[in-house]
């Protein structure tokens, strides 16, 4: 745990030193590694037999949580767009 907060507090310190630095790189390096940590999450989910087993009782629960996470967003942005765009036009005169 204690390495894992390091790790990110190290991340924190290394963007707040080079945070003036032009890094044009930098974006296709986080997404190749986004990729990289998504397959390996891959491998490690396929290799668990207790996962692929109860797959279609997970599959289940994971689409209703994604249908709420979806729509609990979109309200959200929408509650968010209502209050800086069109509440802000009906105050001004």
């Amino acid at each position: 745990m204690f390495t894992i907060i390091g790790i990110m507090f190290t991340g924190m310190l290394a963007g707040y030193l080079l945070r003036n630095k032009r890094l044009p790189w930098i974006h296709r390096v986080i997404t190749l590694l986004i990729w990289l940590l998504l397959f390996l999450l891959g491998i490690d989910v396929g290799g668990n037999d207790a996962i692929i087993n109860g797959l279609h009782a997970i599959g289940l629960e994971a689409l209703f949580i994604t249908l709420a996470a979806v729509a609990g967003s979109v309200l959200a942005a929408w509650g968010l767009w209502y209050l800086i765009y069109i509440r802000n036009k009906e105050v001004r005169p």
